[in-house]
């Protein structure tokens, strides 16, 4: 008799033993999907084994084979089994990560046999080393057209991971304008995406482009995997499994023998880390712009009468923005928050306006007058009259970007906002690339300096980094605090100056890249009932004995409600993160909560 060994998209570990019926036993794989009876319910399930012998007596057969070929390769299986024991999901949840939506739900598709032979490229042509490559500068897209043009030559196939879609087609265009090749375009729920995956599937060398998704493309034979701006935290998924696509690359360059190359404008503490100890690459692209001119302004050191009344933009930069003007010049504000105002309270009783789901502030967005969460799709009119005390004044507070447009239409009526001055976020400043401003203003740089993130440091270098190549002019930084170290790294071009002090910090403190923290997540819709299990499961833990794995605190979610759950959180630190999620899967699988969702974070950004 015949068993599958097949594992489901549920958080349960498995694999699960089913009999092989007669009539499939010739044509059962692994890689297919299956439908069974699990729990009383009809499932997709994958198989992953098939074997002669089973311990299950009473065992339920498959109830019908999906796939007259596998939709899982071999390495994919390796990925996902890899991708499961480091990130702390079931193999099953690991799998439906990697498939198109319509696969997960056992839509039948026509593949044909696909035998694609492994051929060996040069190390010359993925970097020399063998090593992943560093490739650090804003121009260093004629480096990745190279290197992909070398692995086509060689026959083999090529991923490019972006962190949104205008990178994407900026690349694809690229590609086809230099190389002539048509890029296959991938991300979830896109238009076809089963149609799109099966082409790729098919296909004996391709070329893929797309979001963090597009690591699991069923590319035959990868020979090159480019990640573009991999500290960008659009590449860490929000839902379990709480992959990073950057780790999941790395997976995969290794399981296939790819190239692997990253390519930011600035280089990451971890890949500098990495650099520093011979187990990486850097490549750097020179600059073509010189270098402009940083000046900090410390808001703690204006003149009394700015200081009382606190504006939005000091005296220093305004007078830096009505030269840039009376030149004809072009001016970029960069504030990190979107909105006119990111808090709105009654002025009468002080409470303030929240999001029903997520009891966070809501912002208020003056072009649509709504007030909106960031964090779900909750929105509402601005109320005329205080919801709690009836009061009739309702007052903004905080920076956003149409607040800060807003003021400088007052104050420069003549100039031509969206044209003469841009004002945009941290993020949206990187689509500005290959504009020429003469004049960058940043506010609120502290906002993020100050957040409880032991990444907050490098986050706010990486985005003033980023900044750097609009101008070649001045670029002025608002700050409460003007010689920390990230912006005294910016004010004198000194990267190692910012990475020496960040890597001390991180040592002392044993932060990642020195360790790897790791977060159990419990989120239901019952506070009390999160909290308890969170107290539970902390003290459980706590009381077991283990070397890889140190309780550091159990804290509320931030936010500690979000889309009508709350959330309890528990910090752990770790030295090798495999080992640790095995413990915590254990005792995950010995404990159970009652309408209360555990997931496991690890690396979490």
């Amino acid at each position: 008799m015949l068993y599958a060994k097949v594992v489901l998209g549920l958080p349960l570990e498995g694999p699960f033993d089913y009999a092989v019926p007669l009539s499939l036993k010739d044509n059962i794989l692994i890689g297919s999907r299956v439908w069974v009876n699990f729990r009383n319910k009809k499932e997709v399930a994958y198989v992953v084994g098939l074997s002669r012998q089973t311990r299950i007596e009473k065992i339920k057969e498959v109830s019908a084979l999906i796939d007259a070929y596998p939709v899982l390769d071999r390495p994919l299986l390796l990925l996902t089994k890899e991708l499961s024991e480091y990130y702390g999901c079931s193999w099953g949840e690991a799998i439906e990560a990697a498939l198109p939506d319509e696969l997960r739900k056992g839509k039948e598709i026509q593949l044909s046999e696909h035998s694609s032979v492994a051929r060996e490229v040069g190390l010359a042509a993925l970097g020399g080393s063998g090593l992943p490559v560093f490739v650090r500068g804003f121009y260093r897209l004629e480096f990745y057209l190279t290197k992909i043009r070398d692995t086509l030559a060689g026959g083999r196939s090529v991923i490019v991971l972006c962190p949104n879609l205008a990178a994407v087609e900026k690349i694809c265009r690229a590609i086809k304008e230099n190389l002539g090749d048509e890029p296959f375009i991938v991300f979830r729920k896109q238009p076809k995406e089963l149609e799109i995956w099966g082409k790729i599937r098919q296909a004996d060398c391709c070329v893929v482009v797309g979001l963090r998704s597009a690591i699991f493309s069923p590319v035959n034979n990868p020979g090159l995997i480019i990640i573009d701006e991999p500290q960008d935290q659009v590449y860490k998924q929000e839902q379990s499994p709480h992959y990073h696509a950057r780790n999941i690359c790395l997976m995969r360059a290794r399981i296939q023998s790819a190239g692997f190359i990253l390519g930011s404008h600035s280089i990451a503490l971890e890949d500098y880390y990495l650099w520093r100890h011979n187990r990486l690459v850097l490549e750097n692209i020179p600059a073509v712009k010189a270098y402009p001119t940083v000046k900090i302004i410390d808001l703690r050191r204006l003149p009394f009468a700015e200081r009382k009344t606190r504006p939005i933009f000091s005296k220093f930069l305004l007078d830096a923005i009505q030269q840039v003007l009376e030149q004809k010049g072009k001016v970029l504000i960069v504030v990190n928050r979107l909105g006119f105002a990111t808090t709105v309270a009654c002025h009468n009783c002080g409470k303030s306006l929240q999001c029903p789901r997520c009891n966070l502030n809501l912002v208020f967005h003056f072009e649509d007058g709504q007030l909106k969460c960031h964090h779900c799709n909750f929105k509402m009119p601005v109320p005329k009259i205080c919801p709690f005390c009836q009061a009739g004044y309702i007052k903004y507070f905080g920076l956003g970007t149409e607040k800060a447009m807003s003021e400088l239409a007052r104050i420069f009526p003549a100039a031509r906002l969206g044209e003469d001055v841009v004002v945009s976020t941290g993020a949206s400043s990187a689509h500005q690339a290959g504009v020429n401003f003469d004049l960058v203003g940043v506010l609120g740089i502290d906002d993020l300096l100050n957040r409880v993130d032991f990444m907050a440091a490098e986050k706010a270098y990486m985005m003033l980094s980023g900044i750097v190549n609009l101008t070649c002019g001045k670029i002025i930084v608002q700050s409460l605090n003007q010689r920390h170290h990230c912006l005294q790294a910016l004010v004198n071009n000194d990267p190692e100056l910012f990475f020496k002090t960040e890597l001390k910090t991180r040592k002392q403190l044993k932060f990642s890249p020195f360790s790897h923290l790791i977060m159990l997540k419990l989120r239901g819709k019952d506070a009390a009932k999160v909290k308890a299990a969170a107290e539970s499961l902390f003290d459980r833990l706590g009381k077991s004995k283990t070397g890889s794995l140190k309780l550091l605190w159990l804290h509320p979610g931030q936010p500690p409600k979000l889309r009508g759950n709350y959330y309890y959180q528990i910090l752990m630190r770790a030295t090798k993160v495999q080992p640790a999620v095995r413990f915590l899967k254990l005792h995950l699988k010995e404990g159970h909560f009652s309408s209360i969702i555990v997931t496991i974070d690890v690396d979490p950004v």
